[in-house]
């Protein structure tokens, strides 16, 4: 090998490393309640405990929480594109349809309204996950089973990311919820701050 070829592999081996260390992830979380913390002191929230553990080891990852309290998928679709045009995202997270199933909503404008979010985010460039959410029994077990499946259609019609929901295993031990059964406490948001870095990183090396 020549030294002048030998050089040029030098060269392009370091720029990469410098793209690399350079590189910043921004996540744009599109949520309800569950993620914008009702009943709680923002610090005290997943999101900002998130952030600020990123923050803590360096990671380059900056997450831009939009959850509203009370959001659903219809309301998300009136902002979505101002905030991927405020934020130019590189990832986007939604978090929705909690709201939209505890309300009955039908699960065809459920699907549709998600199919909606996901590819406006993708036209802007931005990789996008799914967030599987599901919903107490109230409406009867043939209605959430469509709900939740819902994701899953969605996912693969769209080529999104599927998640796993953060509250799978905590909206069933009581300690950790609000009175209300549907709202994770402060004692829960260092459990969902944990689960949310691995699903995370998991997603950002796909």
């Amino acid at each position: 090998m020549t030294r002048f070829f030998l050089k040029i592999i030098i060269i392009f081996t370091l720029a990469n490393l410098s793209f690399t260390s350079n590189a910043q992830d921004k996540v744009l979380l599109i949520g309800d309640s569950l993620s914008a913390g009702y009943g709680l002191e923002q610090a005290q929230t997943w999101v900002v405990l998130l952030q600020n553990k990123y923050r803590d080891t360096n990671k380059a990852i900056t997450l831009v929480n939009t959850a509203i309290n009370g959001q659903t998928t219809d309301n998300a679709l009136l902002k979505i594109d101002a905030w991927l045009a405020a934020h130019q995202p590189s990832h986007v997270l939604i978090e929705l349809g909690g709201n939209d199933g505890i309300r009955g909503f039908p699960v065809k404008l459920l699907q549709k309204h998600l199919s909606q979010l996901v590819t406006i985010s993708q036209q802007y460039g931005a990789k996008v996950a799914l967030m599987e959410i599901s919903i107490p029994p109230n409406l009867g077990p043939r209605y959430s089973k469509m709900f939740t499946d819902s994701y899953h259609k969605v996912a693969k019609k769209t080529g999104a990311y599927l998640m796993p929901f953060f509250m799978a295993d905590i909206a069933i031990v009581p300690s950790l919820m609000f009175d209300d059964n549907l709202h994770p406490n402060a004692k829960a948001q260092p459990m969902i701050r944990d689960f949310m870095a691995k699903e995370i990183d998991k997603w950002l090396q796909e």
